[in-house]
């Protein structure tokens, strides 16, 4: 990656890019959904940043402000006060969006204009530990016959959920997923935790590509938080049901996709378990999907 940026594409001489300093960082690296390495950066532990890259066709897409966030966050986790870095001229507003300041004059660094920069880093909020919470009891699944009801309880899991959402759908129905209030609830879910994570399966992509679907409009505004894949087994492809499942061992379930009929609970995990188990199944054996390519992150 560093190579293909700094050496080839700006001419940056080999032994000034690769340092004795890279063996003591910590690096991170930014791959697509064909896992393919798009962009890298390293941090000392220090919390000098540097080296920061991302493949020419991926910029502008918002994969610089995921890696610089990652570093940041892991900044913090060591217990760092300050991030400095020496930033190229051109991406200096890239750095001023984060918080960081211009430090001193400007000066050269192999040949191109850099400034010094630095971020003063919040702590970390302390958190008293509390003795271990008596898990909630479970909840029996009850029948849902309405799209109304369906609504209402889609919408609790998604405010019950902790970090993780999964959606398996043929065709994020638009009664369902596209009404403001549900779309509203996820958007909520996911700027209110930094580590929360929407994944969904899609079977029928293509049905999306001729109209302005709410969900896909939010997912491709918040790239670094919804996941979209569609599958590639016959199997996976002919499955009729649909479900939406949290990390709080809600569920409900659909086992026709195009019907308004099932059952759910907000914690029940005997019925969330075989969910999780096939979502994961689906998940793994699935790939990124070619009509949301810009959200493959």
């Amino acid at each position: 990656m560093r190579n293909l940026v700094f050496v080839v594409e700006q001419q940056i001489p080999l032994e000034v890019e690769f340092d004795k300093l890279d063996a003591e960082c910590h690096h991170f690296l930014v791959r697509d959904a064909d896992y393919r390495p798009i962009a890298t950066c390293r941090l000392s532990p220090e919390g000098k940043l540097g080296r920061m890259a991302v493949l020419l066709e991926w910029r502008g897409q918002g994969v610089g402000e995921s890696l610089l966030r990652a570093a940041i966050d892991k900044a913090r986790n060591l217990g760092l006060t300050t991030i400095t870095a020496n930033a190229q001229l051109s991406a200096l507003r890239f750095y001023q969006k984060f918080g960081f300041v211009a430090e001193g004059e400007g000066f050269a660094e192999a040949g191109i204009p850099h400034q010094a920069i630095r971020l003063i880093l919040q702590p970390l909020e302390q958190t008293v530990r509390s003795a271990p919470q008596v898990r909630e009891v479970s909840v029996e699944a009850a029948r849902l016959e309405t799209v109304e009801s369906i609504l209402t309880a889609t919408r609790q899991l998604v405010m019950e959920a902790r970090r993780q959402i999964c959606i398996y759908s043929r065709d994020l129905d638009f009664v369902l997923y596209g009404q403001k209030d549900l779309v509203e609830a996820l958007k909520q879910f996911t700027l209110g935790n930094r580590n929360a994570s929407v994944q969904i399966i899609v079977q029928e992509p293509a049905s999306l590509r001729h109209q302005v679907h709410p969900i896909v409009e939010l997912a491709q505004r918040l790239p670094s938080y919804f996941l979209i894949r569609v599958p590639d087994e016959a199997e996976d492809l002919q499955y009729p049901s649909a479900f939406i499942i949290n990390d709080s061992d809600g569920y409900l379930f659909r086992l026709l996709g195009n019907r308004y009929d099932g059952h759910w609970s907000p914690n029940l995990p005997a019925r969330h378990r075989p969910l999780r188990e096939e979502f994961e199944r689906v998940w793994q054996r699935s790939s990124a999907c070619a009509e949301f390519r810009a959200l493959s992150l």
